[in-house]
Parts: structure tokens; C-alpha cells; sequence
């Protein structure tokens, strides 16, 4: 089945932020109703719904230096670290590395955090949100599916442009050897947006100007709206840069 890749985009205060935590079942609407993978808040047991979802925010440190691998398989037991008397079996440990490898980080599994660059950094999560994709085993031979949705909170934070590109690429490549799970990817800038997003919502004062197909959504009228400004969009190899529409 096809996946759809969502940019979420809004000013500060828009909502984005408001609208993640619900996604990731961390929030619980006050008013109206929220259904997350076809499973409504309120009537789902939480922490079984979270197991579905891979949640990366770069800013979120671990509270303690682990090497990169053990990183990635805290994925499987939805832990901030290893957990006492768990160990991964061989199959869990091999995927971990093909998530890193995919990743781009395949020469630093025993590497800690405070040894690795600022993108290294940021792969990190990503690839122990996708890790996390396989932690219900038991769940699978139930018969019950696999997680389905990544959601990823400004994961080019803090980078350079190397840095940034580099995470964009291993984003599509990601998505290229793991097709199953959809993405949410929040950002301020149209420039980080990797080239495979197929969608995108609108943010502002926590309602929804628009939401739709990209190419029909982040067009220079509907995004400028946004920050009350004229802005020119425009699309390269998939894609966006934007500038100011000044007056010749």
C-alpha cells in the first residue's frame, strides 16, 4: 500500500507541537475527538498505541551516553535505556545495524553521543524510531500489524548544510527500505522538507488554512499567508526553496 509523507508547517504557536503530541498519543484532546491509526484517544489503551508510533524530537538527549547501537535498540522495549534483564536476541541486533547502515552511521554502533557530530546526532533517533518499528514480536505472530507511523519534530535542528542534506538523503533512503510506516515531519523551513513528502497541512493559530497533495498546498500564495508576506515556491529534483517576491 502506498504511504502517504505529511509536512506539518506553522509559525511558532501554530499548534505543531499540539497537533504531534496527539499523533503520538502523549496528549489527549480537551474537547472533540482524536483517532490515531484508526484507534480513537480515550478508548485505546495508550501505551499499546504508542508501540505503533516512532516518535523522534533530536532535542531530547538520553539521560545517559550510550553507545549508538544500544541507542537505536531501546527502540524495542520503548525505554530511555536497556533494560536490566532484557537482552536483544541476534535477529533484533542485526536489524538495529540495518537501520544504521541505512543511516549512515554503520562505522559508529559503539560510538557514544558526546563523540558524534551534531548529525550523527540527529540520525541517531531516527533510526531508534524506525528500530522501534519491530519491539512488539510478540504482537506480530498474534497476527497483529507492525507500527505505522514516524513522526519527526524539526530532525534538521541544529545542523549545518552538510548535516542537513545528509539527514534528507538518509530520510529518503529510509523510506525507500522501509515503505510500510507513514511519515508526520514537522519543520519551519520548506527547505528541509526531503523530496519524497507527498502532503502537506497548513498551521496557523492552531487551525488549518489548507491541507492536501504538497505540489497543490506549498504554493508561494497559501505558505505566505501564513506569515503574512509574499513569497515565490519553487520546486527542483523534489525540492522546495522560497524567497521573498520583492518589487523589481
Amino acid at each position: 500500500m502506498w504511504r502517504e509523507h505529511w509536512a506539518l508547517l506553522g509559525a511558532n504557536g501554530a499548534g505543531k507541537s499540539t497537533l504531534l503530541g496527539l499523533l503520538g498519543a502523549l496528549l489527549h484532546p480537551t474537547r472533540g475527538t482524536v483517532e490515531v491509526l484508526g484507534r480513537r484517544l480515550g478508548r485505546v489503551d495508550v501505551r499499546e498505541l504508542r508501540a505503533y508510533v516512532g516518535h523522534v524530537d533530536p532535542r531530547h538527549a538520553p539521560s545517559a551516553p550510550l553507545a549508538v547501537r544500544d541507542v537505536v535498540l531501546t527502540g524495542l522495549t520503548n525505554s530511555v535505556a536497556l533494560l536490566p534483564r532484557w537482552r536483544p536476541t541476534p535477529k533484533q541486533e542485526a536489524q538495529a545495524d540495518r537501520h544504521l547502515d541505512t543511516l549512515g552511521l554503520s562505522g559508529h554502533r559503539t560510538a557514544r553521543r558526546p563523540t558524534l557530530s551534531q548529525g550523527q546526532r540527529g540520525r541517531t533517533p531516527i533510526a531508534r524510531a524506525h528500530g522501534g518499528t519491530s519491539r512488539l514480536e510478540r504482537s506480530r505472530e498474534l497476527g497483529e500489524p507492525e507500527p505505522r507511523l514516524l513522526l519527526l519534530d524539526e530532525p534538521a535542528t541544529g545542523l549545518d548544510l552538510p548535516g542537513r542534506e545528509r539527514l534528507l538523503d538518509a530520510l529518503d533512503s529510509l523510506r525507500r527500505a522501509h515503505p510500510r510506516p507513514a511519515t508526520v515531519l514537522v519543520t519551519h523551513h520548506l527547505e528541509e522538507l526531503p523530496a519524497g513528502t507527498t502532503h502537506a497541512l497548513l498551521l496557523r493559530d492552531g487551525r488549518t488554512l489548507t491541507q492536501g497533495p504538497a505540489p497543490e498546498v506549498l504554493t508561494g500564495d497559501r505558505v505566505g499567508k501564513r506569515f503574512d508576506l509574499p513569497l515565490v515556491l519553487e520546486r527542483h529534483g523534489g525540492r522546495w526553496s522560497v524567497r521573498i517576491d520583492r518589487p523589481a
